[in-house]
């Protein structure tokens, strides 16, 4: 008889008696549950993965974030020249300023056969400002100068891109224009520039990176500039600034906002997909729930007859519901972090295999595991409350008579 309401031991022994009496429908069950919860997180650990992947490229340095791309358009005719640098390197709300030019060149090694080349002409404060990383070796600067090559420019010199080519020094010819009096000048290096950094890139044309003081003459003129803001707060009011002077402007910030937005609707799509066989699986676990207090009503009219409450029934009910719901959380959990960590591993591999970088694209943040067990019980919790509400509504006759 019971005297009491049922103990914990012995509400916990009896609602996991399914796991004993019938292992085949509740092992389903649970991973009928695990599938679904394991499809969710496996999605939106996909979404995640891509969105730090994009983020992350966009988002190499700090200072990049606050740093806008001033130039002027390409029809106004108009030239950033050095008198304008030092303006804008007055404005109130501007931090630093980096000119950048760009002209045509030369490239050798050992004063070998020579490969044109676009030529990028910095100060040592560019790749700072503008987040652009080598894959391989260092940023130079101005302690330690040097040129930042893309891999197509090694290729034809008979470089590999790799570390052997770290090794190297390129002597460079650069090809001053003058467009107001169309002329031209060349402009050598004053001495061979060492390279210090390889950016993999097969898309990207021949180009070269290297700091205006490395060549005997200072660029005539700047394609663009790079103009740091103090902080983000001003970086809107600057920006309309430059653009009420005739400038064209680009931030890298923008283009780490449409990346967010783009990736958080992606990532909402694929949960979508998730929840959707998330659905389904609880809907099978609801099903397995129903037929379970059917197949028991004999055995809640004899705990009734020995006194259990209908506080004692209803738990025994959720108990069960809810240990399914997180078993099939944990299993549900394994499966999409052990498929994610097997994806990333063989997707590493291609691409290193081919030349490329390893790659994390399955990214799974750990407080939506949290969520995602926490969500895997409630699914369970409500998926028992209709069995467990019928077996509170039951009586001993009504229990004995259905049998």
């Amino acid at each position: 008889m019971f005297n009491d309401q049922l103990k914990v031991v012995e509400l916990l022994s009896l609602s996991l008696r399914t796991f004993r009496t019938r292992p085949q429908r509740a092992f389903f069950t649970i991973l009928g549950m695990a599938v679904g919860i394991g499809t969710v997180l496996l999605l939106v650990s996909l979404g995640y993965g891509l969105q730090y992947i994009l983020i992350g490229k966009l988002i190499t340095t700090q200072d990049s974030l606050i740093t806008m791309e001033v130039s002027y358009p390409t029809e106004s005719n108009l030239l950033i020249d050095q008198p304008l640098v030092d303006k804008l390197k007055t404005y109130q709300d501007v931090a630093e300023v980096s000119p950048v030019a760009e002209f045509p060149g030369e490239v050798s090694e050992n004063n070998g056969t020579g490969l044109l080349v676009d030529t990028l002409i910095v100060q040592p404060t560019y790749f700072r400002l503008t987040g652009i990383l080598p894959d391989k070796g260092a940023i130079p600067t101005s302690l330690e100068p040097g040129s930042v090559v893309y891999s197509q420019t090694l290729i034809p010199l008979g470089l590999l891109a790799d570390e052997t080519a770290l090794t190297k020094a390129l002597s460079f010819k650069v090809i001053y224009e003058d467009i107001k009096n169309n002329t031209t000048e060349e402009v050598k290096s004053l001495a061979p520039i060492k390279i210090k950094g390889i950016i993999s890139d097969a898309s990207t044309s021949p180009t070269a990176i290297i700091f205006a003081d490395s060549l005997s003459k200072d660029p005539p003129f700047y394609n663009k500039v790079l103009v740091k803001a103090m902080n983000a707060d001003v970086l809107i009011s600057l920006r309309n600034r430059l653009l009420g002077e005739g400038f064209s402007v680009s931030a890298r910030i923008d283009l780490v906002t449409q990346a967010r937005k783009i990736t958080n609707i992606l990532t909402i799509i694929l949960g979508v997909f998730g929840v959707t066989a998330l659905i389904v699986s609880a809907i099978g676990m609801f099903n397995t729930m129903l037929v379970g207090f059917m197949e028991r009503t004999y055995e809640v009219g004899i705990l009734k007859s020995l006194g259990a409450t209908d506080y004692d029934v209803r738990n025994l009910f959720l108990v069960e519901a809810s240990a399914m719901g997180l078993f099939g959380g944990i299993g549900g959990i394994v499966i999409g972090v052990g498929l994610g960590k097997i994806f990333n591993t063989l997707l590493s591999f291609l691409a290193t295999r081919f030349g490329g970088q390893s790659i994390q694209i399955f990214l799974t943040p750990w407080w939506f595991v949290f969520l995602i067990l926490a969500l895997s019980i409630l699914i369970g919790f409500v998926s028992g409350w209709w069995p467990a509400h019928k077996a509170t509504g039951l009586s001993p006759k009504e229990a004995f008579t259905k049998k």
